[in-house]
């Protein structure tokens, strides 16, 4: 074991200062931020929305940095390598995603001038459903983000030797400094100059890779005898891991609910400074997306061609395929110092981003959900220092959750996966509830999530404890005829070969609820979703449904074209407290909070809708 560690390939002081200069120049964008002179971020909303004047390209490229994280830089390319090309489907699932919030979503959240996505279930279905849904996003997206920050560290440390504690603090304790003296505006700043990087870095090794592959005819006909061209996938078996449904439907309601309703992108997409240019930011976000998951997709078939007589995981050499990429990278580029370098700034420029964005999101929530209520008579330069104060308290707990997640067994890819998976399809449930089904009431938006929720961790846990074998999810053949026999080799063989029989089982070995574990963990998304909304609407039934004229104007998709004001920057809409409701039942007249809500026009206090 000593001999192989010292033979592996490493990181030398070139590709250290190219991941220095990064982090550096990422510290001083937040840095310059928060120095810069003019208005600034003058109150705990501007320091959360940067204003509500960012233009609509960098608040693009933001979205689609902060989507990038080390997990997908990492993941993304083994999964081409593993499933081929037709991976490329998921643009179609995230461009129907981007038409759908720009559409349906987007307007209502910037026409109530929201900081936090879950004031609008407060609005909508009152105070219990806020903190619900409040709570659900902090536990959540804490637990995401120390497993994003740990993630890379972990696996760049099996695969190449880096240290794991030097690179999880300082990506963490930067991370944290630039968003608490930055605030949103350093967020989106510094993920222009980090989606750059991670361009910068698949280019580099798509380039590489291909030379030494032969060109890029060579490395299609190797793709194409391989099986890796396999766009004709249409199979629509719920157990294949990726087919065209799975990818462009449950991939869809993936993307909808991390886009569509989640706090990290709503809170960019609100800070633009009309609803119009929102919505190209969203339209931007969706080409950044397209390049840099089409570039990690072929970087993947690359990584493919280079490998096809002998790959790395079934030759011993890597023990996971999350460690395909920096394997391939650390081996091309073993005679050019700085490009390995560049990317480790590639992968940590995900990391940043997610991690700074989630950061930002969960002090947002905090302050707008949880304690601005109860603090009525402080100033905004208190309430502001306060959201600093949260914004470098949660990075904090991040840093602390991120070295945690080291005594975990289980990986932390699937991991992150499933934390964001179980809470998300849920919560978007309650929003569609919400905006599009006027009878829905808070009774039933409870219910619902509740059992979205137990569905989605049911299929986590089932899934986790079950997994399906290669040949159901579809794993294409990989080859080791032309490795040398190791050590390594041959316990790689004793150890992977001939327990996959005893450990996964064919597919007609199973039937009924072990089939229903074995479900694509795409449509995990789509099956709290509608779990939500069809028991949410069920319970609201039976409880006695919302009268439309009891609810609030612009809470509904239906009633946007009375409540425009989108493309006004001072006409903004201010919230008042929460109204009870009262409907009559046949046991006698009972008091419900049915979510009324009064909004009163800045340009118009007198004028009260109800």
């Amino acid at each position: 074991m000593q001999e192989e560690d010292l033979s592996r390939p490493g990181f030398g002081i070139a590709d250290y200062t190219v991941f220095a200069v990064m982090l550096l120049v990422s510290m001083a964008i937040g840095l310059f931020q928060a120095l810069k002179k003019g208005k600034g971020e003058a109150t705990a909303e501007d320091f959360f929305t940067g204003g509500r004047n960012m233009p609509a390209i960098p608040v693009g490229l933001s979205l689609c940095a902060s989507f990038m994280s080390a997990v997908q830089v990492l993941g993304v390319p083994s999964e081409a390598l593993r499933y081929g090309f037709k991976f490329l489907y998921m643009c179609l699932g995230q461009s129907i995603n981007s038409l759908l919030t720009a559409l349906l979503f987007l307007p209502i959240f910037y026409r109530l001038g929201l900081t936090s996505t879950n004031q609008y279930l407060k609005m909508r279905f009152g105070r219990p459903t806020q903190l619900l849904g409040s709570i659900q996003f902090l536990i959540a997206t804490l637990l995401y983000t120390g497993i994003v920050i740990y993630a890379p560290a972990l696996i760049l440390h099996q695969a190449t030797g880096l240290n794991m504690w030097v690179s999880l603090f300082s990506t963490g304790i930067i991370c944290t400094v630039y968003t608490t003296v930055g605030g949103m505006k350093a967020v989106i700043w510094t993920d222009v100059f980090q989606i750059l990087v991670m361009l910068s870095g698949f280019l580099a090794i798509f380039i590489h890779g291909t030379v030494l592959v032969g060109g890029p005819v060579r490395v299609l006909e190797i793709a194409y005898n391989g099986s890796r061209i396999n766009f004709n996938d249409f199979d629509m078996d719920l157990r294949k891991r990726y087919s065209f449904w799975s990818l462009s439907v449950g991939g869809t309601l993936v993307w909808l609910s991390m886009y569509g309703v989640n706090q990290s992108q709503v809170q960019r997409f609100i800070s633009c400074q009309t609803e119009r240019q929102a919505q190209w930011s969203l339209f931007v976000n969706q080409i950044g997306l397209c390049l840099v998951v089409g570039s990690a997709v072929t970087c993947g078939i690359v990584m493919f061609a280079y490998y096809v007589n002998c790959d790395p995981l079934m030759s011993g050499k890597i023990s996971s395929p999350d460690q395909y990429m920096p394997y391939f990278v650390l081996e091309i580029f073993e005679n050019h110092p700085g490009f390995p370098g560049l990317f480790l700034a590639c992968a940590y420029s995900g990391t940043l981003s997610t991690a700074s964005t989630s950061i930002n999101a969960m002090a947002a929530v905090t302050m707008e959900d949880l304690l601005k209520p109860h603090l009525h008579n402080l100033s905004d330069k208190k309430l502001l220092l306060l959201s600093k104060a949260l914004s470098f308290f949660y990075g904090a707990v991040c840093i602390t959750v991120a070295a945690l997640s080291s005594l975990l067994d289980w990986g932390v890819l699937q991991g992150s996966f499933t934390v964001m998976g179980v809470v998300s399809g849920p919560l978007l449930g309650a929003f569609i509830l919400g905006m599009f089904f006027p009878a829905a009431n808070q009774v039933g938006a409870l219910v619902g999530v509740a059992a979205g929720f137990s569905v989605s961790l049911w299929l986590a846990i089932g899934s986790t404890l079950y997994p399906p074998s290669a040949e159901i999810m579809g794993v294409l053949p990989s080859h080791r005829r032309d490795c040398l026999p190791t050590n390594d080799s041959l316990l790689s063989s004793l150890v992977t070969d001939r327990p996959s029989s005893i450990i996964h089982l064919h597919p007609d070995d199973h039937e009924g609820i072990h089939n229903f574990y074995y479900m694509s963990y795409l449509y995990f998304g789509a099956m709290a979703t509608s779990t939500v909304v069809l028991v949410g609407l069920f319970v609201s039934c039976v409880t006695g449904p919302t009268k439309r004229s009891m609810i609030g104007p612009g809470l509904l998709w239906w009633d946007l074209h009375k409540f425009k004001l989108g493309d006004s920057k001072s006409l903004r809409p201010q919230l008042v407290p929460l109204n009870a409701g009262h409907r009559e039942t046949s046991s006698g007249r009972e008091t419900i909070d049915v979510g009324i809500i009064e909004i009163m026009e800045i340009e118009d206090k007198s004028h009260t809708r109800m």
